[in-house]
């Protein structure tokens, strides 16, 4: 299964539930949120730009890169039903739109496979730390295991490393980790030689996720996705490729210093 075939079987009526069909779900708001990060003691700003669909109680999201949508989407979208979006919306916003009907289909927080990880109050590096520690705890890896971090975030990188791997980072747009190690663009640099794969969901949004998937399938390797972007998204594909999974809906750990909930599926028969 693809992204695609998964939308079109939402559209077609063949995927989910069925207790609501996308075109009786409207998307009561669909908003446009840009913001940078810098942690203390680090040197990169993080700069994010996501859409995010709300439909009822829940909603989808989809980072996406600088100029790819602007702020005009939430004037002209906010009021379509989802199978609208599906069918008509921009890539993001077609993700989100899906990630919306997938998670009102079966919210996380009522799904029996999910492990709801509370994160604690505090600063961005205390809850960031929490996080990424809950994501790591999602590898089964040997020390000295090598692991592809396809989307990177220094304390995912040291989290990594703290259970011993050999983390392989490659992004889009970072050259370099806090700790001046060299970051691939190229993800074919560091799939081949991994171990076991830790993917974010922003690879839904620029057309990877399919590959990555069908790559750890064929050979047999660990895929642990940790999503904000479509965390019902790849939900659909656990037991399918994605191995394990640290789902974060909206709002998300660094829009809050209260305590918060993510939630982690293992595929069956995972350890």
């Amino acid at each position: 299964m693809s992204v695609a075939e998964l939308t079109a079987g939402v559209l077609a009526g063949e995927t989910g539930t069925a207790r609501t069909a996308p075109s009786d779900l409207v998307a009561t708001s669909v908003f446009w949120l840009h913001h940078g990060t810098r942690l203390a003691g680090g040197h990169t700003t993080y700069l994010n730009q996501y859409v995010l669909v709300r439909a009822g109680d829940v909603f989808g999201a989809c980072a996406f890169e600088r100029g790819e949508l602007d702020p005009s989407v939430c004037a002209e979208l906010s009021g379509s039903t989802l199978d609208v979006l599906l069918r008509e919306g921009p890539p993001a916003v077609r993700i989100a739109a899906l990630d919306a009907y997938l998670a009102h289909d079966r919210p996380h927080r009522t799904d029996e496979r999910a492990e709801p990880v509370p994160l604690p109050a505090g600063t961005p590096e205390v809850r960031a730390v929490a996080r990424d520690a809950a994501i790591a705890g999602l590898l089964d890896v040997s020390p000295g295991a090598k692991v592809a971090l396809i989307g990177v975030v220094n304390p995912l990188v040291a989290a990594i490393r703290e259970r011993g791997a050999e983390c392989l980072p490659c992004d889009l747009n970072l050259r370099a980790t806090q700790w001046g190690d060299p970051v691939a663009r190229d993800m074919a640099d560091v799939l081949g030689a991994a171990d076991a794969v830790v993917a974010t969901g922003m690879t839904l949004s620029n057309g990877t996720f399919d590959h990555i998937v069908a790559h750890c399938r064929e050979r047999g390797v660990p895929l642990v996705v940790y999503a904000q972007t479509g965390s019902a998204v790849a939900r659909a594909f656990l037991g399918a490729g994605v191995t394990a999974l640290s789902a974060e809906p909206f709002p998300f750990s660094q829009f809050s210093a209260e305590p918060t909930t993510l939630y982690r599926y293992r595929a069956k028969g995972a350890v």
